[in-house]
């Protein structure tokens, strides 16, 4: 141990002597007490006060006064135990009432059991069993509480703290918060009263009237109904599922947001949406989203996607309308295109792509960018560019494009010439392939062909004028066409067609820009660089309250303020419950899967346990504590006991938060941490962390619990 460790133990010890010196000099008073008896037999040391018919026993310590129907008095050690509708109040501050409570006027640490009520200006706390700690200003319950603090809440949990100084709470297992506005569940969750905010951990909920949140780690404001989640989140909203590494939302506009690694899923339309950042607005059922911002739509077999710089999805399901723009594009297994614009009609199933004159060249030389598509082996590009399909079916119908339509297919024999076909506006349909079947084209039609014969020589190059064209394809090839209304047109053998003739005016091939794939919808993006999230601290476990300071005030306090951590509480019993004349055994536990416990006693200290006197408790596995009760029948009363806690082989684990042995209207309270000084578990049991594991020893599986001497003892004690 080196000098600055000693140093440190040596300023604890001398600075818990000193509080215990000064606090020595306190003396709990007698203030009033209807009747004062001795009985050194059962209270060896001490006195016993009763009340009157005009009041209750009345002790006081400095700011401390208690309220009892019984009161026993070590004056020696500074140590009460005050029995019956117990009141204890502190300086207008702190009001506690239970139905048993002991205090140490050395320690000035109390413990307070049965129908427990503790109030402080922040809160109200219930629960069966609890700490308060004076010096330290903090009440503590681990046995399963309720506080309900001020507007913000109530709040249960099976572990709980409150530092009142700091006006903090800390639970710690089935935590759930409920409020008019919210319901909460967590495993671990602080909470401030003074702002209302409470910090969780591990998986938790979080369900309001708008929004339903799954985090691992979040934050919410009840007062102002906003919180954020930054580990495993995501946020329910009606038909949306929103997902990413950092997720806020507020309930008071209705609205959510999310950062890196989005993942939207809306579970109506069959799509979902991804980028990097993305808003949604619940009341006008939007979402928008950015950073390579994509939205995956669900189509028959096939799914449709759409990129862009930024993305807008509006609308009710029934009528939802997406829209993408700048750097556009959309990719399908046989259809993809790109334009400035895509706006899409889920309703009607108009999909149109548009380009916007402000992105155009001023260079009155460049080649105009205009939204183009690809269908199997066909570009197509317009000034406007319209799908249409059909909303029930999802099936590809037709096709627009509007001003300066021109459709080009590479030659598939030659790899060098193209077909093409130009004019004002091209009327298009699809076939049950969702391939283009037909196209016509009206208005200052031109267009050049390779012609071939049956045997798909090169017959020449065809390029006419005419009014308009009707083309017929199959498989992305020319089958027919015709003309209509023709200007003029020659067919010239290749070797004879002048080079410059080959492509009309306007020719853009534009095969490097199609996407072949959902990665290829990326290609053109500048490099992005997600911002680093801060988010929230790791879970910092709760000191424990019993520390060593504390523990060295009850070691120097005296042997009776010990007992509340060594010794099960042998008390009246503190339900609203009639006595009953018959021996309960009640086990709070957790067992999680389907079994049967069996419970063996003896009305002698013998370990002869038989079947003939046992008793068999079928208990249906759940994933919450549960009471598995027994009752030995004809008032007989037990010398020892067996507890078989099983015979399923599956169950592996075990978990008991207390045992109560009834009797009369008395019972022996043994809480978690002592049940291993009450009863010693067999070599088919083993113990972690208060967790039982459970295992078969050579295929065989028995285990259970017996009594020790002390449990024994403690039950002859029961009796009397």
């Amino acid at each position: 141990m080196n000098k600055q460790t000693l140093y440190i133990i040596l300023l604890l010890c001398l600075f818990s002597t000193e509080i215990i010196h000064s606090q020595e000099k306190k003396k709990i008073e007698i203030e009033y007490a209807g009747r004062l008896t001795i009985d050194e037999e059962n209270y060896p040391g001490a006195k016993v006060l009763t009340r009157d018919e005009s009041q209750q026993v009345h002790i006081m310590q400095g700011s401390i006064n208690m309220w009892s129907d019984k009161a026993i008095y070590y004056s020696g050690e500074n140590f009460i135990e005050a029995y019956g509708n117990v009141k204890l109040i502190q300086a207008d501050t702190i009001h506690m009432t239970s139905k048993y409570v002991e205090y140490s006027g050395i320690t000035q640490l109390a413990f307070a059991s049965g129908d427990v009520v503790f109030k402080d200006p922040n809160s109200t706390i219930t629960s069966d069993t609890l700490y308060y700690d004076r010096v330290k200003q903090q009440a503590f319950y681990k046995n399963g509480g309720t506080v309900v603090i001020d507007t913000s809440g109530t709040i249960t949990s099976k572990i709980g703290r409150n530092y009142m100084q700091q006006k903090k709470y800390q639970f710690v297992d089935d935590v759930v918060l409920v409020n008019k506005d919210a319901t909460i569940n967590s495993n671990y969750f602080d909470f401030y009263s003074d702002t209302g905010h409470a910090y969780i951990f591990g998986p938790s909920t979080i369900v309001t009237a708008k929004s339903n949140t799954y985090t691992e780690k979040g934050f919410y404001d009840t007062k102002n109904k906003n919180g954020y989640a930054v580990k495993n989140s995501k946020i329910h909203y009606n038909d949306r599922i929103i997902e990413g590494d950092s997720l806020y939302f507020d309930d008071t506009i209705k609205f959510a947001s999310a950062t890196n690694n989005i993942k939207i899923t809306d579970t109506i339309n069959h799509s979902i949406a991804k980028g990097h950042y993305a808003e949604v607005f619940k009341a006008q059922d939007s979402l928008f989203i950015t950073k390579r911002a994509l939205v995956a739509t669900k189509q028959e077999n096939d799914s449709i996607y759409m990129h862009a710089d930024k993305i807008m999805v509006t609308g009710k399901p029934e009528n939802r309308i997406v829209r993408a723009y700048y750097n556009a594009k959309i990719y399908k297994s046989d259809l993809s295109g790109k334009a400035d614009s895509i706006h899409s009609n889920q309703k009607t199933g108009l999909t149109q792509l548009i380009n916007l004159s402000r992105l155009s060249s001023t260079d009155v030389f460049s080649t105009k960018r205009r939204p183009i598509l690809w269908n199997v082996e066909n570009q197509m590009t317009g000034d406007t560019i319209h799908l249409i399909s059909n909303p029930k079916t999802e099936k590809l119908d037709s096709l627009l494009v509007f001003n300066n339509a021109f459709i080009i297919s590479k030659d598939t024999i030659s790899k060098t010439g193209f077909n093409q076909i130009f004019g004002i506006k091209l009327t298009g349909l699809f076939n049950d392939e969702n391939q283009l079947r037909k196209v016509d084209i009206v208005k200052n039609a031109e267009s050049v062909f390779y012609t071939r014969n049956d045997k798909q020589e090169l017959i020449g190059i065809d390029k006419a004028k005419s009014g308009s064209i009707s083309i017929v394809f199959a498989d992305g090839d020319i089958e027919e066409y015709t003309r209509y209304n023709q200007v003029d047109g020659n067919l010239y053998p290749e070797s004879k067609y002048p080079e410059k003739e080959k492509r009309l005016k306007g020719f853009d091939w534009r095969e490097d820009e199609r996407p072949l794939s959902v990665e290829d919808l990326f290609k053109d993006d500048e490099p992005l660089v997600l911002p680093t999230i801060k988010g929230l601290d790791d879970y910092i476990p709760q000191d424990t309250f019993f520390d060593e300071e504390l523990l060295e005030r009850i070691k120097l306090a005296g042997q009776n303020h010990q007992r509340i951590l060594t010794e099960a509480l042998l008390r009246e019993i503190i339900t609203k419950e009639d006595p009953k004349n018959y021996f309960q055994v009640i086990i709070n536990a957790k067992v999680k899967k389907n079994d049967n416990f069996q419970l063996f006693y003896t009305n002698d200290i013998s370990k002869n346990f038989s079947e003939t006197q046992s008793l068999i408790k079928i208990v249906i596995g759940q994933e919450e504590f549960q009471n598995i009760e027994f009752q030995i029948p004809n008032k007989e009363y037990p010398t020892n006991l067996r507890i078989d806690v099983g015979s399923n082989k599956d169950q592996n684990q075990l978990k008991i938060d207390s045992i109560l042995l009834r009797y009369g209207g008395y019972e022996i309270f043994i809480p978690e941490h002592l049940i291993q000084k009450y009863f010693k578990y067999n070599d088919y049991i083993d113990l972690n962390n208060y967790t039982y594991n459970l295992h078969t020893i050579n295929k065989n599986y028995d285990p259970f619990f017996t009594c020790t001497e002390d449990l024994i003892t403690l039950l002859k004690k029961l009796k009397k």
